[in-house]
């Protein structure tokens, strides 16, 4: 069963996020936009890439909302405003997945990609996976960098936020 992993991993992501922001607020403005040669300049650039990339899969996934054209579009250059907009995409990726049965997170669904472009079709769940496992990639590049600037940066494994929520099982696949 997908619903209560999917659940629990919006949660995961919404939470992951809120402490990469909580460190990033913290930087002087001119580290948080320093290009330190991250696959998308700086933690600026990357926050940015993040939001792009899941306004892309959310309109592929409910054919409303924003969906950038580029990857390394800056939707936000000011601070305050794109963290703002991560917490309502961070709201909206979980009342979707919450909406969702495990009737349609194992049904297929087609989109067209960017980079490449081609039309896919694959199951929505495992779609969703994708989704959550990209967010985790590119938080891992941004923490790198907070560690870089500042010596340090919050944890942001899974296994913590699952203890703080007192999540110690999920069903099986």
């Amino acid at each position: 069963m997908l619903k209560p992993l999917m659940e629990m991993m919006a949660g995961y992501n919404a939470w992951a996020n809120g402490r990469l922001y909580d460190a990033a607020a913290a930087l002087a403005d001119a580290d948080y936009r320093a290009n330190l040669g991250a696959f998308f300049g700086s933690v600026h650039g990357t926050l940015n890439h993040l939001l792009v990339a899941d306004r892309i899969w959310m309109r592929r996934l409910t054919g409303e909302g924003e969906a950038p054209a580029a990857l390394d579009t800056i939707l936000f250059d000011d601070f305050v405003a794109l963290r703002a907009a991560r917490e309502t995409e961070d709201a909206r990726i979980a009342g979707h997945v919450a909406s969702l049965s495990e009737t349609d997170l194992a049904a297929p669904f087609s989109y067209r990609t960017i980079v490449r472009p081609a039309e896919i079709s694959q199951k929505r769940g495992e779609a969703l996976l994708h989704v959550f496992n990209h967010q985790t990639h590119h938080r891992g590049q941004a923490h790198a960098l907070l560690t870089r600037i500042t010596g340090a940066a919050p944890s942001l494994d899974l296994i913590l936020f699952q203890r703080e929520r007192g999540i110690s099982t999920v069903a099986p696949l």
